[in-house]
């Protein structure tokens, strides 16, 4: 059960009910949402609810059946939106976040990211760390990675989109992400997930590849049981029996997650698909069902990307990608939030050449 306090509810007063319900065998966390303190109980006689719920200063009871409850729709009865770096996730608007899988030259981010804000990107995502399956692939510049993804937000004004691998980490890459990104293979790693929750920033959590929806949505809970709502959930696709393309897509998923959840939901049609041929098709059904923006890997030269060049659009590629989806985010009632050149930094181009 959740006990949504009211606003002018005193600290004494919520220390009441806490005592109330631990006399009942309850077990309590308190959650600060928005501007209400939210009680998660577990356990405890029925007697301890029914007090609870008389209380001047409980402004509603929300019984919960399932497992998720900060992320369940069911607490706050309606969809909610994140904001970052000045947009505004989820709602009316739909996103795309595009960029390199990893961060190799400065050469390489800093045209990859203008060309992708001038085609109407409104983040840049970019590996500084890569996690990958081999110790021998590249695995990204680090630090200097994340510099030159502070200096691509200098010149583009272009929010940033980072994963983070370790705890360790977090602070670093929170220096210079709008938003921390969990990867599949830490999807499920809940001390990283406290640990970037309480860096306030934004998290994007994708689903592990072999996750269930309802582990994914736990995942969740652990970031917003920290006290962080900003939330962004991304279906990247799930180890199947078919090897035609690198996952499966599960479309399914990101429509039951937006009826389960109030959090917006991303998908990333490259991980998913892991051939460039596909991506279009992928991205306009997930605009269909209900997504609330897209995840891209662009390239500038993608043959010869040092990680997935298989997957990697060229900027004209994307180009053509976001031209075939605004009439689709109109069929949808949605507005495909977009950059022009005249967004940059300065307000114009930036004159970088490389």
């Amino acid at each position: 059960m959740l006990v949504v306090f009211s606003k002018d509810v005193s600290q004494e007063e919520i220390a009441g009910v806490e005592r109330r319900i631990a006399e009942c065998g309850g077990d309590v966390r308190l959650v600060q949402a928005d501007d209400r303190v939210v009680m998660v109980v577990s356990g405890g006689d029925t007697g301890a609810m029914e007090f609870v719920s008389k209380l001047p200063y409980v402004e509603r009871r929300v019984l919960m059946e399932k497992p998720y409850k900060l992320v369940s729709k069911a607490l706050h009865g309606k969809v909610r939106t994140v904001e970052v770096a000045g947009h505004e996730i989820g709602g009316r608007f739909f996103h795309v976040c595009a960029g390199p899988c990893s961060v190799e030259t400065r050469e390489q981010l800093l045209y990859t990211a203008e060309r992708v804000s001038e085609s109407g990107a409104t983040f840049l995502r970019g590996g500084a760390y890569k996690p990958r399956s081999s110790p021998y692939s590249f695995q990204g510049l680090g630090k200097e990675g994340l510099d030159l993804l502070a200096e691509a937000r200098r010149i583009t004004g272009l929010g940033i989109i980072t994963e983070v691998l370790s705890e360790e980490d977090v602070d670093q890459v929170a220096a210079v992400a709008d938003v921390l990104q969990i990867g599949a293979r830490n999807a499920l790693n809940y001390a990283l997930l406290r640990r970037a929750a309480g860096t306030g920033k934004a998290i994007l959590l994708k689903r592990g590849m072999c996750s269930r929806v309802e582990e994914w949505l736990l995942a969740a809970e652990y970031i917003a049981i920290q006290g962080n709502e900003r939330i962004i959930l991304c279906e990247r696709g799930i180890r199947t029996f078919e090897t035609g393309t690198r996952s499966t897509l599960d479309l399914s998923a990101v429509a039951l997650a937006k009826r389960e959840t109030h959090l917006p939901v991303f998908v990333d049609p490259s991980h998913a698909a892991g051939r460039t041929d596909l991506i279009g098709d992928l991205s306009r059904a997930a605009l269909a069902v209900g997504a609330d923006g897209l995840l891209v890997e662009v390239h500038r030269y993608p043959e010869r990307a040092l990680s997935d060049s298989g997957q990697q659009l060229s900027p004209e590629m994307f180009d053509d990608l976001m031209s075939s989806l605004e009439p689709f985010t109109q069929a949808a009632g949605r507005i495909l939030e977009r950059r022009s050149s005249s967004d940059l930094a300065g307000g114009g181009h930036s004159g970088w050449s490389g």
